[in-house]
């Protein structure tokens, strides 16, 4: 029921967003983006699991590649030095104050939608969510010391490895004793906790 309920949220938004973008209100959709970001300083990256619009298409891409047997190639190291993701959101920063400064109206959203999803026909989520994508970088420092996350109880968790593997942003990391979920990276998306056979993972 939980992930019908996430599903259709996220089908709605990317129905908002692709309305915004055509009526050239991209502007509306930014400041949804900023809510995104003031709420991951408690609630973490919310926006980026059940909002966002690149992601809800990328989870499809997905799909089809899984259904087609297409695998992914291996991410080059390089796109994953931490500069990578810094030097991407200084691209699109700097783009998007020319933008604001000139008047020049560039697709700027509408580029970011198709490099995601092209991006993800090739490789992992992962690249995406943790090294490329502006929006997640932001999100990445603002949920730091969110209140609630997706965290896993070590009571109840037996090691068995499955959130680390099916979790696309690979916000899971394994330990000598234990499996813990970094939140700044965790893009809430639900995917460990609906595989977690021991229901050890939540929200809290």
């Amino acid at each position: 029921m939980k992930k019908t309920l996430q599903r259709v949220i996220q089908i709605l938004f990317l129905a908002l967003f692709v309305f915004l973008i055509i009526s050239g209100k991209v502007q509306l959709w930014m400041g949804l983006f900023l809510l995104g970001i003031v709420s991951s300083f408690v609630l973490g990256r919310i926006y980026c699991g059940w909002i966002c619009s690149i992601n809800t298409v990328m989870i499809g891409v997905t799909w089809i590649k899984k259904k087609l047997h297409i695998k992914s190639m291996k991410i080059p190291s390089f796109l994953t030095k931490a500069w990578v993701r810094y030097v991407a959101l200084g691209v699109f920063v700097i783009v998007f104050i020319f933008t604001m400064f000139t008047g020049k109206k560039l697709p700027i959203l509408p580029i970011l939608f198709m490099i995601g999803m092209l991006l993800t026909f090739l490789f992992p989520e992962e690249l995406w969510h943790r090294y490329l994508c502006p929006y997640g970088t932001i999100l990445h420092l603002s949920s730091k010391t969110s209140k609630y996350h997706m965290a896993i109880d070590s009571h109840k968790c037996n090691n068995c490895g499955v959130c680390m593997r099916v979790c696309p942003a690979k916000a899971v990391e394994k330990y000598e004793d234990h499996h813990e979920i970094h939140k700044s990276d965790c893009i809430v998306c639900m995917e460990c906790s609906r595989k977690c056979k021991q229901e050890a993972i939540s929200y809290k």
